[in-house]
């Protein structure tokens, strides 16, 4: 039993490897949104090259796979297999479902990504963040005069209080701590005593210069100091507090100034980062989309093809198709339906062809026994004629003798024809495939019946020279033969006989259709409804056994015979053999001039 597999296709990805992908994806999303792009937003540059490469790796292998799907797919339909048209028609359907569902949220997110940047375009942030810093630094200004204003206006007796705290109101103006340090020998600076927070007090001079003293962070956090020189050797520091958390404001408002600045340089590289986007991550799941749509509509329509190859083959009426159902879905159920339909079918095919050939030849040995005892008559009556002579007359007998003899031996030589037909009809025909060059047999044919009927027009100008068909020469030539004399019985040996060829194309094989046209006598609906029944036969001479074999010999080769007649207009066969590839070499003008 043969396995119909009619092109047999495979997915490049499955869908397991379809899932994996999406997986890698996933994590390469995941990476980039907490790797990548908070770099991008800190640094302000785009994806350096390496980046690139690993993020369109996948994309440029999804985009090789779906290049080899789509040629393979477009190689069948210029090729016109069977179910490539149905299958991009499908796939059309999935691509316009992917198109309609997909544009809408591209667009929506693009233009949402342009809207942000043009209202951020829109919000003041550098006048907001250059008020923020002139308002800092005019607080700062303002502390600093305060601060001054209240340690010039202290009175000399108050500071060399023995206390070691403030007072309170000198701390609700800002003021936290007053060191001394003393000169010693050797020239440096020593602590001597303190009064007020200890959160500003300091282990060393600060500065000689006597006034502010230059801020260094951490030692100044919050605090402004201010040297003055009361006596000599003696210098005194005043920590004047800023209030809590100044500094740190400060700084937030810098730090913010700078990510801003980033924020607005990305600005010019946004659509550049929307494309990345997308064709890293978005344009992937396109590709898949269309991958599982291609393996998708395969799955769908390669059953279909098969059961349309199956279709047409159990019509021409081979029954040992099976096709392999490893699907479980309702494809699986129909294709085993179709595989019992067709083995229900073959069994019934069997009983009716042997029912009908038992009929056939009960009809005729019949048909035989009939048409063998017609000659058996005038034989039998040829050979009493004689022995009665024979025993009456015998001077006689030569008068009787040849004419009885030339009777039974005529009779004999029917016999054996008929018997000859029949052996060749009920003989198993073993079909060749050998290549013939249809014209040349056509030529050798007609040049015979050119010189032996003058009164017939023999016309095959229509017949090309470069056919060849899959039939050896004799028996191309038993079936010519026979339609032409056929032809010639049919016009009383006195009218036209036209030949010509035409390539025609079957389902995927291809046919030279031979037509042979008599301007005869034509045929009623009654006889050509048994033209091919063996015995049957509308000429004297007949055995009624040639258009059978002829249509035996056709349909053993792969061919198929017909005709169209109308009574008083003449009939046309038609004959569809195989064509043979063509010969390396076809004959010359002078040799076909020759033929």
């Amino acid at each position: 039993m043969k396995t119909v597999r009619i092109h047999p296709k495979y997915a490049l990805i499955d869908i397991k490897g379809l899932v994996l992908i999406y997986l890698l994806l996933s994590i390469i999303t995941i990476l980039f949104w907490r790797t990548v792009f908070p770099e991008i937003l800190q640094g302000g540059t785009a994806p350096n090259f390496l980046d690139l490469g690993v993020f369109f790796t996948i994309p440029a292998v999804l985009v090789v796979f779906l290049g080899a799907s789509l040629g393979s797919l477009f190689r069948e339909l210029i090729t016109r297999q069977m179910g490539s048209r149905f299958h991009i028609r499908l796939l059309a359907y999935f691509i316009l479902i992917v198109i309609f569902a997909s544009l809408p949220s591209i667009i929506i997110s693009s233009q949402t990504a342009l809207e942000l940047s043009r209202f951020w375009k829109t919000i003041q942030v550098d006048d907001a963040m250059k008020a923020a810093q002139d308002f800092a630094l005019e607080t700062y200004s303002l502390h600093l005069a305060q601060a001054e204003r209240l340690i010039t206006t202290l009175e000399p007796d108050a500071l060399e209080d023995a206390s070691t705290t403030l007072p309170p109101e000198w701390s609700r103006q800002g003021l936290r701590g007053i060191a001394d340090f003393a000169r010693a020998p050797d020239g440096t600076w020593k602590p001597e005593r303190f009064r007020g927070d200890s959160a500003g007090k300091l282990m060393a001079l600060p500065a000689q210069e006597p006034g502010f003293v230059p801020r260094e962070l951490p030692r100044d956090t919050d605090y402004v100091r201010y040297v003055v020189y009361p006596r000599p050797g003696v210098a005194r520091v005043f920590s004047y507090h800023l209030g809590a958390g100044f500094d740190k404001a400060v700084t937030t408002i810098e730090n913010e100034k700078e990510r801003f600045d980033l924020i607005n340089s990305l600005q010019i590289q946004l659509r550049p980062l929307l494309v990345f986007y997308f064709v890293v991550f978005f344009f992937p799941i396109m590709l898949m989309t269309l991958i599982i749509a291609i393996s998708f509509t395969q799955r769908f329509t390669q059953p279909m093809v098969e059961l349309t190859e199956a279709t047409r083959r159990v019509a021409e009426g081979d029954f040992s198709i099976h096709i392999l159902a490893r699907r479980k879905d309702e494809l699986g159920l129909l294709i085993r339906s179709f595989n019992t339909m067709v083995q229900d079918l073959k069994r019934s095919h069997a009983s009716q062809v042997k029912a009908e050939k038992i009929s056939l030849w009960q009809r005729m040995a019949e048909q035989l026994a009939h048409e063998i005892k017609n000659p058996l008559t005038p034989i039998k009556l040829s050979a009493e004629r004689v022995l009665r002579r024979y025993r009456h007359d015998p001077q006689r007998l030569g008068e009787i003798l040849e004419p009885a003899m030339l009777s039974i031996l005529q009779e004999v030589e029917g016999l054996s024809a008929l018997l000859t037909e029949f052996r060749t009809f009920s003989r198993p025909m073993e079909p060749s495939r050998t290549a013939s060059l249809l014209r040349e047999v056509v030529e050798e044919i007609l040049s015979s019946y050119r010189a032996a009927e003058p009164e017939v027009c023999f016309d095959s100008t229509h017949t090309a020279w470069d056919i060849q068909v899959a039939m050896d020469r004799r028996r191309l030539s038993q079936v010519l033969t026979n339609l032409i004399n056929n032809s010639l019985d049919a016009m009383d040996h006195a009218g036209t006989v036209e030949i010509r060829t035409d390539l025609v194309k079957k389902w995927e094989s291809r046919y030279c259709r031979v037509s042979i046209m008599d301007t005869g006598k034509g045929m009623s609906p009654e006889e050509g409804s048994q033209i091919f029944t063996p015995y049957f036969t509308t000429k004297e001479t007949g055995t009624g056994l040639g258009l059978p074999i002829v249509e035996r010999i056709v349909q053993d080769h792969g061919g198929s015979i017909w005709f169209n007649s109308a009574e008083s207009l003449g009939t046309t066969f038609f004959v569809d053999i195989p064509v043979a590839p063509p010969k390396a070499e076809t004959p010359t003008e002078p040799e076909r001039e020759s033929l």
